[in-house]
């Protein structure tokens, strides 16, 4: 079970680290590119915009759910369940990310709410997990 965990947090590590390539690489091909600034009268019709809040928006998710992986690992919670929630929350960030560069829209909820909501609910699974397995 081990093996499947750990290999679905690459997978989620990756694609944070994809991210940042293109979020950096859309950035860096602008006219007059600064490092570290992003133009702030982009919105969502351009890509580099979304580019960057999809990068943005792993940094603020994804280590929290590092973090309760890891924890649940110290714990030990060695279930099927830890699994299928590591390997929910890797697919919910690839296809938010694969929406967000896909679709510009100001609407909420977006498309890509929903794919943030799978991993919202993946990142429950594993508290509640790791609840369980300390009490017991």
């Amino acid at each position: 079970m081990s093996h499947l965990v750990y290999g679905g947090l690459w997978v989620i590590l990756t694609t944070v680290m994809v991210q940042w390539i293109i979020a950096s690489g859309a950035k860096a091909k602008q006219a007059g590119a600064v490092p570290g600034k992003i133009d702030e009268t982009l919105s969502h019709d351009s890509f580099v915009f979304r580019a960057h809040r999809t990068f943005h928006n792993s940094l603020e998710n994804v280590p929290f759910f590092i973090a309760a992986a890891f924890l649940a690992i110290f714990v030990g919670v060695d279930s099927q369940w830890f699994a299928i929630s590591v390997w929910a929350f890797a697919f919910a960030r690839i296809v938010h990310m694969l929406l967000y560069y896909g679709i510009a829209t100001e609407r909420n909820p977006s498309p890509r709410s929903y794919f943030f909501i799978i991993g919202v609910i993946a990142n429950i699974v594993v508290l509640v997990q790791i609840a369980i397995d300390l009490v017991a």
